[in-house]
């Protein structure tokens, strides 16, 4: 099994965690908002940075850009590497290790409502987001990125 230098999320005894490449992109909006992708068809909600899985002859940058238009109607474009944080979890009975690239992206068009069906976007405060990602990995890359910014 593969690990990232960080690894979030614990493992249940028995289970065999399927490892998938993946690429979530944090797009933010002026300094007081970022982009989120909010999981769900009624509330109580999922919040995720948007992204996902790289599929076969696709890279990191094509998946981002392909995920990011789907779940958010965003195009955006990636243009510098957050960190690395792989992340144990079960996803529709299956256990995964998602092994994610978090990029910084350039938004560069607003095309259209999210094709995902229960996927939508919505902005927040990168602290408020912090506190609704279901993922820690995800906390830990809007963390990262904040405290960056800070020192830019």
């Amino acid at each position: 099994m593969t690990r990232f230098a960080l690894q979030f999320g614990q493992t249940q005894s028995g289970l065999t965690y399927l490892e998938r490449m993946s690429a979530y992109g944090l797009c933010p909006r002026g300094e007081a908002q970022i982009a989120v992708a909010q999981i769900g068809k009624s509330a109580p909600y999922e919040y995720d940075l948007p992204g996902g899985g790289v599929e076969t002859n696709e890279d990191e940058a094509a998946a981002l850009m392909r995920e990011f238009l789907e779940e958010t109607g965003l195009t955006v474009w990636p243009t510098r590497v957050i960190g690395r944080a792989g992340q144990f979890w079960i996803n529709r009975g299956e256990p995964r290790n998602s092994l994610s690239t978090f990029y910084e992206v350039e938004l560069s068009a607003n095309d259209s409502p999210p094709s995902e069906p229960d996927h939508e976007l919505v902005w927040m405060s990168p602290a408020e987001a912090l506190v609704k990602m279901r993922h820690e990995a995800h906390a830990w890359a809007i963390l990262h990125w904040m405290r960056e910014r800070r020192s830019r």
